[in-house]
C-alpha cells in the first residue's frame, strides 16, 4: 500500500477496527466472544513511511533567473528543492541522497538523527550536501554509515578528500558489492540494483515493496526483475520532452506500468512541468510528488 497521509483516513476502517478485543466487541457486540473470532484477524504487514524532502531536478524550481510560468507560480507544489527522501521504518531513519538543499530539508523536517544514508550516484544535486552529514557523528557519537557504489565512492573521494582524512572520518563508507544485492541494516533488508545515466553508474534501492529509482536513462531487463513485486514506486520523470539523461513523463508512465506498481510517484521534476496541469493528465495510479509529501508503504 502506498498512499499519502492525507489520503490515509479514507482507508481506515475494517482492518484497524479488528486490531484489539475492545474494537472487535464494538463491531460485534451481540455475536461471538473475541477469542472465538481470532480467525477474522489478518496479519498486518510492517509499514514504513517515506517523506519527499525534495522533488526537483538539478536546478531546483524556481530556477535562478527564469521567469517561466512554473517558476513564477504561487502554487507550493511547484516549488521543488533538489530530490532527496527519508525512509522511516521500524525505529530506523534512512536518508536517500544528500543534495545541496539537505541542511534546509533536515531543519524543516526535524531530522535529528539518522541510522544510514543511501547514495544513488555522485552528481552534485545528489551529494552536494554530503558534508552536512558529519553532524550526525557529533550527535550520535558514532560515524554515520553511507551505502554507495564503488564508482560513487571514487568520485566523492576525489571531490571531498578531507572527508577521508583521520580528522575528517565522521562518516563510515559502506561499498555496495557488485551491481545488485542486499544489505542488512540491523534487521531491515535493503536491496540495491544498478543502471546507467549517460555512462554514469546509478544505484536504485528497494525496501520491502517500496523502491526508489532516480536518474534512470539506460537499463537492462534485470532492473525489472529487481523491481518485481514492488507496490510503491518513486521514479524520476524530468519533463514532457524526451531527454538524453532522464525518462520523460510518458516514458516514466510506461516504465511504471511495466513494473505494475499499485502507486507510482514521479520525482526529480523540472520547471517544464506544472503540477496542476500535469497531474490532471496522469493515470489514476500515478501522481506527481511534491516537497513534504509523506506516503506509507508495506515492508
Amino acid at each position: 500500500m502506498g498512499i499519502s497521509i492525507e489520503e490515509k483516513e479514507e482507508f481506515r476502517g475494517f482492518s484497524l477496527r479488528l486490531r484489539t478485543a475492545g474494537e472487535t466487541q464494538r463491531l460485534f457486540p451481540r455475536t461471538l466472544p473475541y477469542y472465538k473470532m481470532f480467525f477474522l484477524r489478518r496479519k498486518v504487514p510492517m509499514q514504513g513511511r517515506f517523506i519527499f524532502l525534495g522533488t526537483g531536478a538539478s536546478l531546483g524550481v524556481p530556477v535562478i533567473g527564469c521567469s517561466c510560468e512554473v517558476c513564477r507560480s504561487e502554487m507550493s507544489y511547484n516549488r521543488r528543492l533538489r530530490s532527496s527522501g527519508l525512509v522511516r521504518i521500524a525505529d530506523k531513519q534512512v536518508l536517500i541522497d544528500a543534495g545541496p538543499d539537505f541542511r534546509f530539508q533536515a531543519l524543516k523536517h526535524h531530522i535529528h538523527r539518522l541510522d544510514a544514508a543511501l547514495l544513488t550516484h555522485s552528481h552534485y544535486d545528489h551529494i552536494g550536501g554530503i558534508d552536512e552529514l558529519r553532524i550526525y557523528d557529533f550527535i550520535q557519537k558514532r560515524p554515520l554509515s553511507i551505502f554507495l557504489s564503488n564508482d560513487s565512492l571514487q568520485e566523492i573521494t576525489a571531490r571531498y578528500p578531507y572527508l577521508f582524512s583521520n580528522k575528517g572520518s565522521h562518516l563510515s563508507w559502506q561499498v555496495l558489492q557488485g551491481d545488485e544485492g542486499v544489505v542488512d541494516l540491523e534487521g531491515i533488508q535493503i536491496g540495491y540494483f544498478s543502471y546507467e545515466q549517460k555512462g554514469m553508474k546509478v544505484t536504485g534501492f528497494r525496501i520491502g515493496k517500496f523502491a526508489y529509482v532516480t536518474d534512470i536513462q539506460s537499463y537492462t531487463e534485470s532492473v525489472f526483475e529487481s523491481l518485481s513485486g514492488v507496490e510503491t514506486l518513486v521514479l524520476s520523470a524530468l519533463r514532457h520532452e524526451v531527454s538524453p539523461l532522464h525518462l520523460s513523463i510518458d516514458q516514466a508512465v510506461s516504465f511504471a506500468h511495466h513494473i505494475g506498481a499499485k502507486h507510482t510517484y514521479f520525482t526529480h521534476v523540472s520547471h517544464d512541468v506544472d503540477y496542476g496541469t500535469t497531474s490532471s493528465s496522469l493515470p489514476s495510479d500515478i501522481r506527481l510528488s511534491y516537497d513534504g509529501l509523506e506516503i506509507v508503504f508495506d515492508y
